[in-house]
């Protein structure tokens, strides 16, 4: 969690503030456990996003409004409907599925690309690493080529939402100073 207070700290001056945050990745990624965690929720049964779940979390003074939007094929069209006004975007990778890692870059990619979310911070979960088969964070990193991102402040953190692990504490900066300016809105 400290890596998603880092970026927050950069972009709002007053902690009391409101922050919209946009929790995105392919489904089966761990986004709503993820979501789960964050709040202190109970995770033992979580079904698939069929639509999107709204959560506000407090957290270390900062009111982050967190919009999960499901992450099937036939749902990722209407994501760009949840760009407006975002102020952090969350993407989180199922790390120990490695036959998705080009679907999910190509989404990523896809994300960045995109006009209403230009210099939005990016926070990376590569989640599920309490699996065996896990790729480390700095692998997914180079493969989704995320040290070529220039254009906003961005950093990747190994998780696991099952076990909480990375969710809550994490202190490694990872990423490239961003040409926007993030100031308090």
């Amino acid at each position: 969690m400290s890596g998603l207070l880092s970026i927050l700290r950069k972009l709002k001056s007053a902690p009391d503030q409101e922050v919209r945050i946009l929790l995105l990745g392919l489904d089966n990624a761990g986004k709503t456990t993820l979501l789960k965690q964050l709040a202190s929720e109970d995770i033992s049964h979580i079904t698939p996003t069929q639509g999107f779940n709204i959560k506000s979390v407090q957290s270390q003074g900062f009111k982050l409004n967190v919009w999960d939007i499901g992450g099937q094929r036939k749902i990722r069209p209407y994501w760009r409907s949840y760009f407006e006004n975002t102020d952090i975007l969350i993407y989180v990778i199922d790390s120990a599925d490695r036959k998705r890692f080009e679907e999910t870059g190509q989404e990523l990619t896809e994300l960045l690309e995109e006009e209403k979310l230009s210099c939005v911070p990016v926070l990376v979960f590569a989640n599920k690493q309490d699996l065996l088969t896990a790729a480390p964070a700095a692998e997914i990193a180079e493969g989704l080529n995320l040290h070529t991102i220039r254009d906003r402040v961005w950093q990747i953190q190994s998780c696991s939402a099952l076990t909480g692990e990375g969710v809550q504490v994490r202190r490694r900066r990872v990423g490239h100073k961003s040409s926007c300016h993030m100031t308090a809105q």
